[in-house]
């Protein structure tokens, strides 16, 4: 998988999420272990008193310090985290309210705006409560229609990617009934959303020549027809003009036996037909590795992949391995961005 690529881009901005979750405090964790982990350096946006409180609350004994602006993070990073952004809230884990949402909302939009103006080398997302936000004006289904938003690009241009030390994985089809699958699915769909993630992997994640591996949508890929024809009116043409386009891609793969260790060799990313045929090998293989970023935008985007865990916020019981794996990634992509 990855390697570190070269150093010198800008720092990282790093969004809060939700303060009520889990985020705050893994954010701190991972500033607390920067050395071992290998971290670049990073700015948290907004909240300077919430994640002292959230360190606390950890048992973490770490310096919080204010900066003025993304430059001075280099100098500060060492020896406190440095946070950018004048905004705060009460730091009551497990306990989301309005506050903590509108706080969540501009911790996202400023960091996303760094990164954007480059300022900031990538954003890093903390998980979010789409509910929580729902009321304080967000509109957009989750982060990646967010982020595509503010960047002026097309939905259907940014595209979800789960990424660990194993396996990467890419919903064709987010979040949507199931029931409603095969009426979204369509040749141009899956050839168009191949054609991002080819390139994404190429520039960001240095692959020469990405193989793409694409699932059936149907118990043993629709088995010639018996138990469903998607898999021979889209997916299988699908598959033959990504390869005439020089996209190594295969399939329709059977989705229950590509995810075995011997299978998972022989491609770079998995397209998969719906969000749990993406989601389930990910967060069953690599949970506390599982990394979300966004491909086909303008700036590299990367956040945990899990939720806000509220029920366990504050305990000292989450782990913060997704949130270190995230910047690190965060990280990687941004240096193989730089010019040559």
């Amino acid at each position: 998988m990855a390697v570190a690529g070269p150093a010198g881009h800008a720092p990282l901005a790093v969004s809060l999420g939700d303060p009520a979750g889990i985020g705050p405090e893994c954010i701190a964790e991972a500033w607390a272990r920067r050395r071992d982990a290998a971290l670049p350096p990073f700015f948290v946006v907004h909240g300077t008193e919430l994640l002292r409180r959230a360190a606390e609350a950890r048992g973490l004994t770490i310096a919080v310090r204010a900066i003025a602006g993304p430059e001075e993070t280099a100098a500060v990073f060492d020896g406190a985290l440095p946070v950018l952004g004048a905004r705060d809230a009460d730091y009551r884990p497990g306990e989301p309210d309005g506050e903590g949402a509108a706080l969540a909302l501009a911790s996202l939009t400023d960091a996303v705006e760094f990164a954007r103006k480059g300022t900031a080398g990538a954003v890093v997302t903390a998980p979010i409560s789409k509910a929580e936000l729902a009321r304080v004006g967000f509109t957009q289904p989750g982060q990646t229609e967010f982020l595509a938003d503010a960047c002026g690009l097309p939905r259907e241009n940014a595209v979800m990617m789960l990424a660990g030390p194993t396996l990467r994985t890419v919903p064709l089809t987010v979040h949507a009934a199931l029931s409603q699958v095969p009426a979204l699915l369509s040749r141009e769909l899956i050839v168009h959303r191949a054609r991002i993630v080819a390139a994404a992997l190429r520039r960001d994640f240095g692959l020469a020549g990405p193989r793409l591996a694409i699932t059936g949508l149907n118990p043993h890929a629709g088995e010639e027809g018996r138990f469903g024809d998607e898999e021979i009116r889209i997916i299988a043409p699908a598959v033959a003009q990504l390869r005439e386009e020089g996209i190594a891609a295969s399939g329709p793969h059977p989705a229950d036996a590509l995810f075995a260790p011997h299978a998972r060799a022989g491609f770079d990313a998995a397209l998969c037909m719906y969000h749990d045929q993406a989601l389930i090998p990910i967060k069953a293989l690599e949970f506390d590795a599982g990394v979300n970023t966004t491909l086909g935008l303008p700036i590299v985007r990367t956040s945990p992949d899990h939720g806000t865990a509220f029920a366990i916020a504050g305990q000292r019981t989450a782990r913060a391995d997704a949130t270190i794996a995230a910047i690190r990634l965060a990280g990687q992509c941004a240096a193989r961005r730089l010019p040559a």
